[in-house]
C-alpha cells in the first residue's frame, strides 16, 4: 500500500480543522452576519444547524465511505463544503439560509468522516495514537487561525468571513495531488484492544455519549461568549483573539494525551476532561475580571484538547474495518449532536451566568456518571478472575 508523502500527511491534518471552522468562522461577528443574512433572531441557530445537517446526513456519510471509499467521499465532501460555505452570501432570509447551512453539515460529515477513515487506513497502533492527537491539535489549531481571521475580516464586512470556506477547494487540489487513493478495508494491525475483530460495544457507546456531552457544553460557552463580550463592549476582533487562546491551549493539551493515556486509561482522562470543562464554566458564571475568564479558557481548552482527540482514537480503535466507516459516522453525528443541542443552553432563564453554571453542572453530572461507568468495569473485570 502507498503511504502519503510530508505533504500528504499535512493535507489530511489539514482537512480536520474544517470540522471546528463549519460553525466558528462567524462566530466573532455573530451578531452583524445575522443582519446581513436577515435572520438577526436567529445568530445562535446560524452556528449550531450545521451540526443538525452532521446529524442528518451522517449515516449517507457512512455509506459513502463502505462502498466508495474514504478518498472519494473526501473529495465529494471538500467539493460541496466550499460551495455550500462561501455560497451563503448570496442567500437572504430564514428558508433559504437554514437550508444552506443545513446541506453545509452533510458536507462536513462527509469530510470528518473520511478524513478519519484515512489516517485510520494508513496507520496502526502507537503511529496511529500519535496521527490521531496530531488530528486532534489540527481541529483546534484551525481553531486559532480561523477564528482570529474570521474576527478581523468581520470588522471589515459581515461577509468576508465566508471566503475562508473556499479553503476546502485548495485541500481538494492537494488531496487529488499528495493523498494516495487506497481502498479502506485493511485490517492489518486492527483490534489492538480488542481480543477479536469485532466492536466494543461499550467502548463505543462511552466514546458516543462522551463526545455528545463535550460538545454541549464546550459550545455553551462558544455561543455565550461572543454574546457576553459584545454586551460588555469588546470588539469582535478580541473576541475572536479569546477564542482563538482557547483553541490554542486545546492544540497543547491534545499534544499530550499520548503520553497521558500510557499512565492512565481512556475513561480517566475522559473524567479530567469533564472535570476542566466544569472548572471553566465556573470561572465564566461568576468572573468579574479578565484574568478569571483567561483561566476558564484555558480549563476549557484543556478539556476540549483532552476529550475529542480521544474520543476519536476510542472509535477507531474499538472498530473493526469493515464497522469502521459506520461508527466514525456515528461518532460525528455524536459529535455534532452535542453541537447543536448547545443551541438550546441558551435558553436557561437567566442572564448569561446562569447558563454558564448550567453548563457546569452538566459537566460535573458526566463526571459522576464516568466514574460510576469506571467502578461498574473495574468490579466486572474482578469478578471474571
Amino acid at each position: 500500500m502507498s503511504y502519503p508523502t510530508k505533504t500528504g500527511v499535512f493535507t489530511l491534518l489539514a482537512v480536520a480543522c474544517l470540522t471546528i471552522m463549519v460553525g466558528c468562522v462567524i462566530v466573532p461577528g455573530i451578531n452583524d452576519v445575522a443582519k446581513g443574512l436577515r435572520v438577526p433572531h436567529g445568530a445562535n441557530w446560524l452556528i449550531t444547524l450545521p451540526s443538525l445537517g452532521v446529524v442528518l446526513f451522517a449515516p449517507l456519510a457512512g455509506r459513502c465511505i463502505d462502498r466508495l471509499g474514504a478518498w472519494h467521499t473526501l473529495a465529494a465532501g471538500l467539493l460541496l463544503y466550499g460551495l455550500l460555505g462561501a455560497g451563503a452570501v448570496f442567500l437572504q432570509g430564514v428558508v433559504m439560509v437554514f437550508a444552506e447551512r443545513l446541506l453545509l453539515g452533510g458536507a462536513t460529515a462527509m469530510v470528518m468522516s473520511a478524513g478519519t477513515a484515512l489516517i485510520a487506513t494508513f496507520w496502526h497502533g502507537e503511529t496511529r495514537l500519535k496521527m490521531m492527537a496530531w488530528q486532534g491539535m489540527s481541529i483546534e489549531l484551525g481553531g486559532v487561525i480561523f477564528l482570529a481571521i474570521g474576527g478581523v475580516l468581520a470588522e471589515q464586512n459581515w461577509r468576508w468571513p465566508f471566503s475562508l470556506y473556499l479553503c476546502a477547494w485548495l485541500l481538494l487540489l492537494m488531496l487529488w495531488r499528495w493523498v494516495p487513493r487506497v481502498a479502506t478495508t485493511n485490517t492489518a494491525g486492527e483490534g489492538e484492544n480488542m481480543p477479536t475483530l469485532g466492536n466494543h460495544p461499550a467502548g463505543l457507546r462511552l466514546a458516543q455519549l462522551a463526545a455528545c456531552s463535550a460538545m454541549i457544553i464546550f459550545f455553551t460557552a462558544i455561543i455565550m461568549i461572543p454574546q457576553h463580550f459584545h454586551a460588555a463592549g469588546i470588539s469582535p476582533a478580541m473576541t475572536g483573539y479569546f477564542l482563538s487562546f482557547v483553541s490554542l491551549v486545546a492544540v497543547a493539551a491534545a499534544s499530550q494525551m499520548p503520553r497521558l493515556l500510557q499512565n492512565i486509561r481512556d475513561a480517566q482522562l475522559l473524567s479530567v476532561a469533564f472535570l476542566c470543562l466544569a472548572t471553566a464554566h465556573l470561572f465564566f458564571a461568576f468572573a468579574t475580571q479578565l484574568p478569571l475568564f483567561i483561566f476558564g479558557g484555558v480549563m476549557l481548552g484543556c478539556g476540549f484538547g483532552f476529550s475529542i482527540p480521544l474520543v476519536n482514537h476510542m472509535t477507531v480503535d474499538y472498530s473493526s474495518a469493515p464497522l469502521r466507516g459506520k461508527n466514525l459516522a456515528r461518532l460525528a453525528m455524536a459529535i455534532f449532536s452535542g453541537q447543536f443541542l448547545a443551541a438550546f443552553m441558551v435558553y436557561i432563564p437567566g442572564d448569561s451566568s446562569r447558563v454558564f453554571s448550567g453548563a457546569a453542572l452538566l459537566s460535573l453530572l458526566v463526571l459522576i456518571g464516568l466514574m460510576h461507568w469506571q467502578r461498574v468495569n473495574k468490579r466486572a473485570a474482578s469478578d471474571l478472575r
